[in-house]
């Protein structure tokens, strides 16, 4: 199995999503911002959110792809920005892993 932060690394998006993500996760809560995509109780760790989450952009990704009329940009942009602030997170905890921004290009 690969690691979170190498299947983070291996997305491929379209660069204005990741631009307005960008943007939108400077100012990221995760009291606030989680438990919105999530739901409420108690928050997971980073590690386990960021899986939740992945899986949740990798089919809002399949719906953009397959220009289904269902597809929610602004849901779509929140998980990338939830995804950019558990990263952030989870490298915080880990001192060998050395990243400034989530590399999804």
């Amino acid at each position: 199995m690969q690691d979170i932060m190498t299947m983070l690394n291996r997305l491929r998006r379209p660069r204005l999503l990741i631009r307005a993500a960008r943007l939108g996760a400077q100012d990221y809560s995760r009291d606030r911002h989680l438990k919105r995509i999530l739901g409420y109780g108690p928050a997971p760790r980073p590690a386990a959110a960021l899986l939740q989450l992945l899986e949740m952009e990798v089919a809002l990704n399949e719906q953009r792809q397959s220009e289904d009329a269902g597809y929610s940009l602004t849901r779509h942009v929140d998980i990338l920005i939830a995804m950019m602030g558990e990263s952030r997170l989870l490298a915080s905890t880990m001192p060998t892993v050395v990243t400034s921004e989530m590399p999804i290009r």
